[in-house]
């Protein structure tokens, strides 16, 4: 059977990809290796953490601020119940992707893909049995892999040397746990496990966590985790991680020169980042140019060297966000079918969902001045926010960059609770190429957290008014 569309891979980005080119009148088919859709995102990744995250948040909430609110209970925790409501959900967003397709006319076939050729695929199933595909476009959506530590060799047992796969079941809480990697994955799924009573003990490579955020703000996060319990070992080279008779040890040493250091803990997580999953996928057998990173080479829109074959998200160029791969399949679907398929690469947000939450777009303020570009910044605190305040949430500050001559936003950067949410009104006025001022003067109701955004935009352009 041909299909105008065959996408391999059911992550955010092919899923989504499938579901627009099937919706723009394409015939569309998807490959995927796992019994669920939704890849690593929905089935061991975002979905199943942001549930542990909630989950463990609530337990903090019960433990430390209700008495305050007048609330008197005595939580306790039932690890098997939450992780049961993690399962849960995982269940639900996944089958409700099985439900689009099926409702989008889709169709799936299961087990590992592979590029033949330009307009073919093979489908191996887990019993051996190939079948091929004939598609006139190829989508490429594979997503990414577990990266490990350059140079060190890591055993996962998933068990007590653990990916973050591993950190999402693990079946008691740890009493140390040791973190190698300060970036999103580590720092997430460091505190889920503080929070439910772990000694966390974070060690980077880098001298700051959350590489490649604006500095200011990962040095406002790393103060509030240092108070919530995480210690941190920045500017550490890991060299080793090992098993040892009562779990497992990390040795590194200082970037700086200096002597090495051996931690143990009951469990190590390695969150050092991903690596594109590129393996086994008969690209180069099939002529797509790789760059030095094992990433696919695309063009502006999406096609890579071979005609017919085009990739997105975790495999491609870019920061490796479920989003941004969502917003690349919905261009190629649209570019196949004849459209002008756009992604704004200027205007992407991140989130950290750690507690308070890390959120931000645009640029950072190292950017700015790497760039030479002369920028106002507008700062403003939740310590003075109503709702804050209300809600017992006076923790971190909003901060917006603007061009210095024609107060166009740059960047926007929010630490504090509900800032996954509250970013997105920034990055639509970058989308339009709105101003400090035209944020500043839009109307926001009283009394909400998102005040202290535009309190921050005031502060850019003239004052704010609150502080």
């Amino acid at each position: 059977m041909a299909y105008d569309v065959v996408v391999i891979g059911s992550g955010p980005g092919g899923y989504v990809c499938a579901i627009k080119a099937a919706q723009l009148g394409l015939k569309t088919a998807v490959v995927e290796k796992r019994e669920t859709f939704g890849g690593t995102c929905l089935n061991i990744g975002c979905i199943p953490s942001k549930a542990l995250l909630h989950a463990s948040e609530m337990l903090a909430e019960a433990q430390h601020s209700f008495d305050t609110l007048g609330v008197e209970v005595e939580p306790k925790l039932n690890l098997g119940k939450m992780m049961a409501h993690k399962d849960a959900t995982v269940t639900s967003n996944v089958n409700g992707v099985a439900f689009l397709f099926k409702k989008n006319k889709i169709d799936s076939f299961r087990g590992t893909g592979r590029v033949v050729s330009a307009g073919k695929v093979s489908v191996t199933a887990d019993d051996g049995s190939v079948q091929e595909i004939e598609a006139k476009n190829i989508v490429i959506a594979t997503g990414s892999d577990v990266a490990g530590i350059p140079g060190v060799k890591v055993e996962f047992d998933e068990q007590v040397i653990v990916s973050s796969t591993g950190a999402l079941s693990l079946p008691k809480v740890p009493e140390n746990l040791i973190v190698v990697g300060g970036g999103v994955i580590g720092l997430e799924l460091g505190s889920v496990w503080a929070r439910l009573g772990a000694k966390v003990t974070v060690v980077e490579y880098l001298d700051t966590i959350l590489g490649g955020m604006d500095g200011e703000v990962a040095k406002q996060v790393q103060r509030m985790l240092a108070k919530q319990g995480l210690t941190f070992k920045l500017g550490s080279k890991v060299t080793s991680v090992a098993k040892t008779a009562k779990g497992a040890s990390v040795t590194f040493e200082p970037v700086k020169g200096g002597d090495a250091e051996t931690i143990e803990a009951d469990v190590v997580l390695v969150a050092t980042g991903r690596s594109p999953y590129t393996e086994g996928l008969g690209l180069k057998e099939a002529g797509v140019e790789m760059d030095a990173r094992g990433r696919v080479k695309v063009d502006g829109h999406l096609r890579t060297n071979v005609p017919g074959i085009y990739a997105i998200g975790d495999v491609i160029d870019g920061p490796m966000l479920a989003h941004k791969a969502e917003d690349e399949g919905v261009a190629v679907a649209e570019i196949i079918a004849g459209q002008a398929g756009h992604v704004n690469y200027d205007v992407i947000p991140g989130v950290v969902y750690t507690s308070p939450e890390v959120a931000s777009v645009g640029k950072t303020e190292e950017e700015l001045k790497k760039a030479g570009i002369e920028y106002k910044v507008g700062k403003f605190p939740f310590t003075a926010n109503g709702r804050g305040r209300a809600m017992l949430h006076t923790d971190g500050f909003v901060k917006i960059l603007a061009d210095k001559a024609t107060d166009k936003v740059l960047g926007a950067h929010i630490v504090g609770f509900g800032a996954g949410e509250m970013i997105h009104e920034a990055a639509v006025l970058m989308e339009f190429g709105g101003s400090a001022e035209d944020l500043g003067r839009t109307c926001h109701a009283h009394p909400t957290m998102s005040e202290a955004v535009k309190e921050a935009a005031l502060g850019a352009f003239f004052k704010p008014i609150h502080i």
